[in-house]
């Protein structure tokens, strides 16, 4: 709401727009005697329309194509799929999914599986649950593949290919084992990709997303770090652009592909930027003078670079070696760009606030509104340092969830994983706090999103960092107007105020009035979408009929697939 109006009786709205927002009387004088009184909302708790400012449609896409049996619950194309966080009930359900697989000439494909949880995984032990079909288990992270004996024939993977792979892949994968990883399923990529990213799938997927955004209130999504693809830019556009999609979707350019073309070379950079921002239509755009950059490693694959390293004595990794994304920050920095870089380590944050503090010392800008994205693990005085300079925070409050209990075993050690997303700090500092989920990094769902950094839960239990615990007021507006904020949207969305697009989410119960373990069950009634009414139809997880019926209008099924094959390996190259 307005600061200076924060209640109201009712609301006006023409062309798409709030004309009016406060009592009955004061919107029926201002809405004209035109007007036509609907008191659908009446009894139902109204808010801003939630702005997801981080998702990845394409790789939520394929992931919900198949079978869903990993660490936390997720609604997928197939049903419900309950969270799975020990190794013998894992086992348990993958034998289940296995005799459930119907038709053999296909492969069955999987995804959720995490070492950390489920235990050991390998060629062997999948030959033995299925020797007669190909089975393919994709790593919860996204960056590793296990394969059957089948699957490996199918695939065309062998001694032979392997041996004309680079040093660096062939050092990252055991075909014994049936196992790839980082540059090692890089390499793979090509053969499996096909039957993770088919033509089919993929707009299946897309579809099911389509839904599943709109089921959880969502009016505003984003993907930083969007296409470098134009074939798979109308293929999204083919789904999202048209009218009847529930929610707006814009993006964001992925600067690291744009410097792979021409490495050092600032004017090509932009330039290259540039060329994206057309790219849009309908409910699709891209968001000008913005760009996605990365420092370190995925954090559900423990490759974020720590300051004191990890209790086993593994590695971090750089996804942009510290050198090359100075270039780059500097590069965008003085064409006026806002900046959004992934970060998930504290040392990855050092580099990040070097670059930061060099920008600032050279070339002083207001309102940069550089965002550090994921905050996964930093240090209190980093924290104030990168708010002083004039940094804003977006968030992911669901690694507490998911990892803050079982990394304090593996990896990372109690203290630290109790300060992931140390939210507590920002709010000290007075900084600028946003969510997202990085679907499927999490689910999309603004509400869990809320749960998870209000409650501080983890999936054993235990509260982890009640220091951090995030008001549910700053909560809601982190998936708001501070989550439009962080993305240059503000003055469009966010909140409910006169002159913005007409957007609500209509919730079934207030959020103030569940208790604070119960805010991730509150059901989502609706959406308001410029002034359209949008109910979710609980019975129909696809989207309608005129939702999805312009696919015809894509590109053929082979270009599809090389577009789908090509952002798939930029995707999983470098995210979570």
């Amino acid at each position: 709401m307005d600061p200076k109006k924060p209640r109201a009786e009712a609301i006006a709205v023409r062309d798409g727009k709030f004309i009016a927002v406060g009592s009955r009387d004061e919107v029926t004088a201002a809405a004209g005697s035109d007007a036509v009184f609907n008191d659908t909302l009446k009894d139902k708790v109204v808010i801003a329309g939630f702005v997801e400012q981080h998702v990845h449609p394409v790789l939520a896409a394929l992931t919900m194509n198949s079978k869903v049996i990993s660490i936390e619950d997720w609604d997928a194309i197939d049903g419900f799929s309950p969270a799975v966080r020990d190794e013998k009930s894992y086992q348990e359900r993958l034998k289940q999914a296995l005799a459930e697989h119907k038709d053999k000439t296909k492969p069955f494909i999987t995804w959720g599986y995490h070492h950390y949880f489920h235990g050991k995984m390998s060629r062997d032990k999948l030959n033995k649950l299925a020797p007669d079909f190909p089975v393919i288990v994709w790593h919860r992270s996204a960056h590793e593949f296990f394969l059957n004996d089948a699957a490996l024939k199918l695939t065309g993977i062998n001694e032979d290919l392997i041996k004309t792979l680079s040093k660096s892949a062939q050092e990252q994968l055991d075909l014994s084992k049936g196992h790839f990883f980082e540059q090692g399923a890089m390499a793979i990529l090509p053969n499996v990709a096909p039957y993770l990213a088919s033509a089919e799938h993929f707009r299946k997927g897309l579809e099911f997303t389509e839904a599943y955004y709109h089921r959880n209130g969502i009016t505003l999504a984003c993907e930083p770090g969007g296409f470098l693809s134009k074939p798979m830019q109308n293929v999204i556009n083919s789904v999202y652009s048209d009218d009847a999609t529930p929610f707006n979707h814009c993006f964001i350019g992925d600067g690291k592909s744009f410097y792979a073309m021409k490495p050092n070379d600032a004017t090509s950079l932009i330039a290259e930027s540039k060329k994206v921002e057309s790219w849009g239509e309908g409910r699709t755009f891209y968001l000008p003078n913005q760009v996605k950059l990365f420092t370190d490693g995925a954090i559900y694959s423990q490759l974020m670079q720590m300051k004191d390293g990890y209790t086993d004595g593994h590695h971090g990794a750089w996804i942009i070696d510290p050198p090359a994304f100075d270039f780059m920050f500097q590069t965008y920095w003085d064409a006026g760009y806002q900046i959004h870089i992934h970060n998930n380590g504290d040392a990855g944050l050092d580099v990040l606030l070097a670059s930061l503090e060099k920008a600032m010392a050279r070339n002083p800008r207001k309102d940069h509104r550089t965002v550090l994205v994921h905050f996964g693990f930093s240090q209190p005085e980093q924290v104030a340092k990168w708010i002083k300079l004039g940094g804003l925070v977006s968030s992911n409050p669901y690694y507490v969830t998911a990892l803050a209990g079982r990394y304090a075993k593996l990896g990372i050690g109690p203290e630290r994983s109790a300060n992931i997303t140390a939210h507590g700090d920002v709010l000290r500092n007075k900084g600028s706090l946003s969510f997202h989920s990085d679907m499927p990094m999490a689910p999309a769902k603004p509400m869990q999103l809320v749960w998870a950094a209000v409650t501080r839960a983890t999936a054993e239990g235990p509260v982890a960092g009640p220091q951090h615990k995030v008001p549910l007021d700053t909560a809601l507006k982190a998936i708001t107007i501070d989550a439009a904020y962080s993305i240059q949207m503000e003055k469009r969305v966010g909140s409910i105020e006169t002159g913005k697009d007409a957007n609500l989410t209509i919730l079934k119960q207030s959020p103030y009035e569940v208790a604070p373990e119960s805010l991730k069950d509150i059901p989502v009634w609706g959406t308001m979408l410029e002034g359209r009414m949008q109910p979710v139809k609980p019975d129909s997880p696809m989207p309608n009929s005129q939702a999805s019926a312009d696919t015809s209008a894509t590109p053929d099924n082979d270009k599809v697939e090389v577009a789908t094959l090509a952002q798939l390996t930029s995707l999983l190259s470098h995210k979570h």
